[in-house]
């Protein structure tokens, strides 16, 4: 059976074995995408014909969507999974790979044991939860399968939902006075994401509070160079705020200030 399917990055399957047995063609990653995206619930046909030829499909196209099901299964034999996991239903077609197997599934679970460890005031155990959540992460969700339209919304989904997660996991760690070890993550993440102001936002906050006050001011101009040539408009008065208040030398910005969640909202 399945050890683990990984859609938080590029579609992997890997057996109890811990093989890698991921199908090649992709016609039957995307076909497996989908059943995986809506897994233990029915998928219609035509969606998943939608998924397979997008606007244009074959005349033959409900047979063909037999064929591929058919080699899905015979796949999933070939490599020592039972081909039951894939039923047929009247509503469509069931994928059934078994709890603790979809990596999306275990990032909801600490998901929201994190947010309940938060908003119990356990900063520490919620800091914990979300830095093992955001490991499960190997790339965007679905990397590899982009081009497929009817995937895409659901994998630009998926990674709006990681970068909600980031900015908590970056306001828990910068109120716990781990601005320094920060740093090179920021700088990293702002490299995937040039003009996501939030993480210019934390981290200002954090080279400020690590006394790096020169290299703080420079990266609000960075971000308001950018947005200036690239989009036209200034940054938004959240970063505005901040930029004042570091010029200022404000006293909440230091680290033995108030948490972050309060530093947020008087900069907003």
């Amino acid at each position: 059976m399945f050890v683990k399917i990984q859609i938080l990055g590029p579609l992997e399957v890997k057996n109890d074995d811990g093989e890698g047995v991921t199908p090649s063609p992709l016609k039957l990653r995307s076909l497996l995408a989908a059943l995986c995206v809506s897994s233990d619930r029915p998928v219609t046909a035509p969606h998943l014909i939608d998924v397979l030829w997008s606007d244009e499909p074959p005349r033959t196209a409900s047979t063909a969507l037999q064929v591929y099901v058919s080699k899905l299964r015979k796949h999933f034999q070939g490599v020592g999974i039972d081909p039951g996991v894939l039923a047929t239903t009247p509503s469509g077609y069931v994928f059934r790979p078994g709890a603790q197997v979809m990596d999306c599934d275990g990032f909801d679970s600490l998901v929201a044991k994190a947010r309940s460890a938060a908003a119990a005031g356990r900063a520490e155990e919620a800091a914990s939860v979300f830095s093992e959540a955001l490991a499960l992460w190997n790339g965007p969700a679905l990397a590899d399968l982009r081009d497929v339209p009817a995937l895409r919304d659901y994998a630009q989904q998926m990674d709006e939902r990681r970068n909600a997660v980031y900015e908590q996991w970056l306001e828990l760690e910068i109120g716990l006075g781990r601005h320094s070890m920060l740093t090179s993550e920021l700088y990293g993440l702002i490299a995937e994401k040039p003009i996501w102001e939030n993480l210019y936002f934390f981290l200002m906050i954090a080279l400020y509070r690590s006394g790096r006050i020169s290299e703080c001011l420079d990266v609000y101009n960075r971000i308001r160079r950018i947005l200036i040539e690239e989009l036209g408009m200034e940054p938004g008065p959240r970063l505005q705020n901040l930029h004042h208040a570091v010029l200022s030398r404000e006293p909440w910005l230091e680290p033995s200030a108030a948490p972050l969640a309060a530093v947020g909202a008087r900069a907003s």
